[in-house]
């Protein structure tokens, strides 16, 4: 979306040059716009620098948030694993009375 705006305001840049050129600036003298329209081309350039460093910056970013969202659907699925083993090992507890009551029928 930014560097489409990019491109949307230099080409209205574009359109200011030419029409410069062809009206010689009715307010202000030609050199001070060519100055001032050569800082706006600068301005563009450096914007959309920082827009593909940004971009850039962007996709690395995107990479390790795909790894954190892997690792943690893998850490989160053990988790669920852990305690169900957990869940199925611990021991029941169980009263004395019926534990003898099991010793009576074992023997």
């Amino acid at each position: 979306e930014l560097e489409n705006q990019l491109a949307t305001k230099s080409k209205t840049l574009d359109e200011l040059k030419q029409s410069l050129a062809l009206n010689g600036g009715a307010e202000q003298t030609p050199e001070a716009l060519s100055l001032r329209i050569a800082e706006l081309c600068e301005m563009v350039d450096s914007t959309v620098s920082q827009v593909a460093q940004l971009k850039t910056s962007m996709q690395s970013i995107l990479e390790q948030w795909k790894v954190y969202d892997e690792v943690y659907a893998e850490v989160s699925l053990m988790t669920t694993r852990y305690l169900y083993c957990i869940d199925q090992c611990k021991p029941s507890l169980v009263s004395l009375e019926a534990l003898r009551n099991q010793v009576k029928t074992l023997q």
